[in-house]
């Protein structure tokens, strides 16, 4: 090969590169700009809500710069925090939320577990039918809910519904379907080698669960908590339809049920509510948002 061929094949790869790099330099740029696009739409409702929560009622209400705090104030947060009727909300989300979750674990992991590994007749097909049964929206659930428990109370006497623990009996109908069908897809991503190895050392299917796929499918098993706690403490229409009390509301009703009064709006409270409910989620998905990505990218590529 003559020097002249192998100058211009080094030319051409330095082109090659230099194309590559100016591509990957714009592909970089768009990223940031959609980044930011995605940070601004996203961030603006919380740090409106923030800033919001810091002005009085008198502010709120004057003819200034709503993005900026005069007379910054925690009266807001002191009222909210030292009222007795939030204090019960919050507890009674709290008791719902743990709850639901250990109920729905308690459910969705065996059931999980029998579907991916247990195979026998029509598995696959009743894996698929507890997908389907989340895609039903609540707002069609509800109804023949209510129903239910008004002839379950027509029949037995026993009064369901305004009680806090009736959401106990709905909530699962949301969380159990899709918990299930992550973590069939994160026990189906594990080696079948391993319960293969337990059943010939003698391990029974229980205690194949509970030694081997439950320690493994670790992040699986924490996406779909998230997810439950999530589903049971942000959740809306089932607690509005079912409690009407102010000593049996969960937090999200309670604050829009208490703070509007007629046409009156009391928004420094309702933003000031709004953000210390969104808190738990939030400092849970801060300190394992690395395994509920993990389980979710898991449950949706395998099984």
């Amino acid at each position: 090969m003559t020097s002249a061929a192998i100058t211009a094949g080094k030319a051409g790869t330095g082109r090659k590169l230099n194309s590559m790099s100016r591509d990957r330099a714009w592909a970089l740029r768009w990223s940031y700009f959609f980044l930011i696009l995605f940070a601004l739409f996203f961030l603006t409702p919380p740090i409106y809500m923030l800033i919001t929560s810091l002005k009085s009622s008198a502010e709120i209400s004057a003819a200034t710069n709503p993005w900026w705090v005069y007379a910054p104030t925690l009266s807001n947060y002191k009222e909210l925090l030292g009222s007795s009727q939030y204090q019960i909300f919050f507890r009674n989300s709290a008791l719902v939320s743990i709850f639901v979750v250990t109920l729905t674990m308690l459910i969705s992991v065996p059931a999980a577990f029998a579907l991916s590994r247990m195979k026998f007749w029509g598995s696959a097909t009743l894996a698929t039918g507890v997908f389907l049964t989340y895609l039903i929206p609540e707002t069609l659930l509800f109804l023949p809910l209510f129903k239910m428990f008004v002839t379950f109370t027509e029949l037995t006497g026993i009064e369901l519904i305004n009680r806090w623990w009736v959401l106990l009996l709905v909530y699962p109908t949301l969380t159990v379907p899709f918990c299930t069908w992550i973590m069939i897809g994160y026990f189906a991503s594990i080696p079948k080698e391993l319960d293969e190895a337990a059943l010939i050392d003698g391990a029974g299917w229980f205690q194949t669960l509970t030694r081997i796929f439950i320690p493994v499918a670790l992040p699986g098993l924490i996406a779909a908590t998230i997810f439950a706690f999530t589903v049971s403490w942000a959740q809306f229409l089932y607690p509005l339809a079912f409690t009407t009390s102010t000593d049996q509301l969960v937090l999200p009703v309670g604050i829009i049920t208490t703070l509007i009064k007629g046409d009156v709006f009391n928004w420094g409270q309702i933003m000031t509510g709004a953000l210390l409910g969104a808190a738990p989620p939030l400092i849970i998905y801060a300190f394992l948002m690395d395994y509920y990505i993990a389980g979710l990218t898991a449950g949706a590529t395998k099984g």
